[in-house]
């Protein structure tokens, strides 16, 4: 797999704009699911640490796709977990929440993070230690018109929700002025390769009308 910069890695997300969260209960489980999501199409895979052995996983799937594929870490509650985590292959790192000891180890080694904030004091202070891309989560409890309320004091703010995002309101939140969306549990209802061909079209037209 190729080195991508961190600058590099935080263009993908910005240009496909779609991260598919992925759990499973099983580390075969949790395979099987990543595999149908980049076989509809969705190449930018957030694989939790939730999963068991979830960094064995991160190492198989990174030899397996090399570079068609940017791979990242989710609900990284802590350094320890983050710094496994890149040195298992993944190239970005996702929290629930905002810790600034996790952050501050992806700054060490230049890896994108992501971190949960719910306010906007959550997300200036996110932002001062340094964190690239703020996750809105839940994103159910407020809907795409938050994204422009934070956006208002914080018109540099980068926000991608996480929680609740669907093949109906995804675009939404790309026309409300998220960079990205997350979707995990909408995606894995029914079928994995159709949900996620379906949500890149609404989420390259919603970009495509958002200009």
């Amino acid at each position: 797999m190729a080195f991508l910069t961190k600058e590099e890695v935080l263009f993908k997300i910005r240009d496909n704009a779609i991260v598919a969260v992925v759990r499973g209960n099983t580390p075969e489980k949790a395979e099987e699911i990543v595999n149908s999501c980049i076989d509809g199409g969705i190449n930018i895979i957030e694989l939790t640490f939730t999963v068991p052995y979830a960094h064995r996983i991160i190492e198989k799937i990174s030899q397996k796709y090399g570079d068609n594929i940017l791979l990242g870490a989710g609900t990284v509650l802590d350094a320890p977990t983050a710094r496994i985590a890149m040195l298992s292959g993944a190239q970005f790192i996702v929290s629930p929440h905002f810790d600034p000891e996790v952050t501050r180890i992806c700054n060490r080694y230049r890896v994108a993070n992501m971190a949960g904030i719910l306010t906007v004091k959550e997300a200036i202070q996110a932002m001062e230690a340094g964190v690239d891309i703020l996750k809105l989560f839940p994103g159910d409890l407020f809907g795409p018109a938050f994204i422009k309320d934070i956006k208002g004091p914080l018109p540099y703010a980068q926000i991608m929700p996480t929680g609740g995002v669907s093949i109906e309101n995804a675009g939404q939140w790309i026309k409300a002025g998220a960079v990205a969306v997350g979707v995990g549990s909408n995606l894995m209802k029914g079928d994995v390769y159709k949900n996620a061909a379906a949500l890149i079209r609404e989420i390259n037209k919603s970009k495509s009308e958002r200009g």
